[in-house]
């Protein structure tokens, strides 16, 4: 039997730290003095605490270290919590640095920093038109009523969302300047989409300039440019993470353009629900026995299956999802009734639509 004393020093934790995961329930003394509640361990339980240990260095948080010393025979297992740890701590430096160079610029207003990015202006029409019907029009909300153009070291990202429903997509590039954000008004995004129309097929590249608050998009010897909106764009990136955190309990492929017309043309069931007073038609999506996707209606949802995956999204909503996800095929994934439905290219894990779940 090792005290508490010695298992801190063969661990690498403080007495302090090892008498908070005993009563977190993560490492349990073996054995605890009912006079004095002396707490001992046994060697056994070394190896544990030196796990603890490091996962504490890191920052991981205490439900995933309790799942870590829980599963740490499972290397699959170990291996999803590490690598999903890993991308938080990526996303959060990423995240710090976007953040001291606005600090940066706040603390020096005379010399703006500026970033340079070329794009693909056939990759850049297809961001904005994967992200536009997401942007919100509440005018108590107005930091949603704009697209984010977020740009990092692996390129463009752009990002819009109303609350209820959210679309990311991506652009690839190689930026010249230090990681930026900006807010661009909507005005400014159907401009830039216009201007990449008109130059489709002729323009090898489209440039993006951000200065200060500044956004220009420029293609050949045409430009649209606007003043940044003066709002904090919501932290899409925790709402990524958690999302990422566990995998989904179905993955489903689905063909668009069958699928949009299964709900357009009024043969899917439709399910009405009320919410603050407004009716909305839901659509109600589960699976059948082979694990197809299968649009459900109410005699389906009075049926009380245990284990029956079911989730039901705004239709509207969906219909936009789906067209702005591409003519081909996509992939739903679903998580249960009070989980949001993601919409994903198979081709492109960061372009997706993430929509808000309606109770069924």
């Amino acid at each position: 039997m090792r005290s508490i004393g010695e298992l801190a020093r063969a661990s690498g934790l403080t007495v302090s730290a090892l008498r908070f995961y005993d009563r977190s329930g993560v490492l349990i003394p073996a054995f605890v003095d009912p006079v004095t509640g002396y707490r001992w361990y046994t060697d056994e339980q070394v190896a544990p605490a030196r796990l603890v240990a490091g996962l504490r260095r890191v920052g991981m948080p205490l439900a995933e270290i309790t799942a870590a010393v829980r599963h740490r025979r499972e290397p699959a297992v170990i291996g999803r919590l590490l690598d999903g740890h890993l991308r938080r701590l990526e996303a959060g430096l990423a995240d710090a640095r976007r953040e001291l160079s606005r600090v940066r610029t706040l603390l020096d207003p005379e010399e703006p920093m500026t970033t340079r990015l070329a794009l693909s202006p056939a990759d850049l029409a297809a961001a904005v038109d994967a992200v536009r019907f997401a942007v919100g029009d509440d005018p108590d909300l107005p930091m949603l009523a704009g697209v984010l153009f977020d740009v990092a070291d692996d390129g463009l990202r752009l990002v819009a969302t109303d609350r209820h429903r959210l679309a990311v997509a991506r652009s690839d590039g190689a930026p010249v300047g230090p990681p930026v954000r900006a807010l661009a008004p909507v005005t400014f995004v159907d401009e830039v989409r216009a201007l990449l129309e008109s130059a489709a097929g002729g323009t090898p590249q489209a440039h993006l300039t951000v200065t200060g608050s500044t956004v220009t998009v420029s293609v050949g010897d045409r430009s649209a440019s606007a003043a940044g909106l003066p709002y904090d764009f919501p932290d899409y990136g925790r709402l990524l993470r958690d999302a990422s955190s566990g995998a989904p309990t179905r993955r489903v492929p689905v063909d668009v353009p069958a699928l949009r017309e299964t709900l357009a043309d009024g043969r899917a069931p439709v399910v009405v629900r009320e919410h603050g007073g407004v009716r909305h038609e839901v659509t109600a999506l589960g699976l059948d026995d082979q694990g197809e996707l299968r649009i459900l209606g109410d005699d389906d949802l009075a049926v009380d299956e245990p284990g029956l995956l079911r989730v039901g999204v705004n239709r509207e909503y969906l219909l936009e999802a789906l067209a702005a996800g591409g003519r081909g095929q996509l992939v739903l994934e679903l998580d249960g009734p009070i989980t949001p439905l993601a919409i994903r290219r198979p081709d492109d894990e960061d372009a997706f639509s993430i929509l808000m779940p309606i109770r069924l």
